[in-house]
């Protein structure tokens, strides 16, 4: 009796560990839409910067407008990946131009520092996965 329920209950988990994998198999940039990553940027801003409600959904127009066309371009086959390096770029200069035009100064310069400090960030990330492609390529 004891192996039965021993067997029913590993059972159960490969069961619940198949049904977990399966459900994962999408990327995390499939599961958010345009809207649905403009609404949980703009919340993080709205708590981060402590915007007003017609600041917030103007950053959210913003938003969603640069993520859609942010989108377009990771979906563009033509474009390479230096080109689409390039069109990220520009959609950011102009989310920094347009975020000037409904920021307080103070709130601009408190986002404007937040960005820096994430794109340093992401600098370190690939210099450090840059050194372990070296490293990899000097062992072999």
């Amino acid at each position: 009796m004891k192996n039965k329920t021993w067997s029913l209950l590993i059972l159960f988990f490969l069961a619940m560990g198949t049904a977990y994998a399966q459900d994962t198999t999408k990327t995390r940039k499939d599961r958010w839409d345009a809207a649905d990553k403009a609404d949980k940027l703009s919340d993080k801003l709205y708590r981060e910067l402590d915007l007003t409600k017609d600041q917030r959904k103007q950053i959210y127009g913003i938003n969603e407008d640069i993520t859609k066309r942010r989108d377009a371009a990771r979906q563009n086959a033509a474009l390479t990946s230096r080109q689409r390096m390039q069109v990220y770029q520009q959609l950011d200069a102009e989310r920094s131009n347009r975020f000037k035009s409904v920021l307080s100064s103070a709130q601009y310069k408190k986002w404007n520092d937040w960005e820096m400090k994430k794109k340093a960030h992401m600098e370190e990330k690939m210099d450090r996965r840059q050194d372990k492609r070296q490293a990899r390529k000097a062992d072999h």
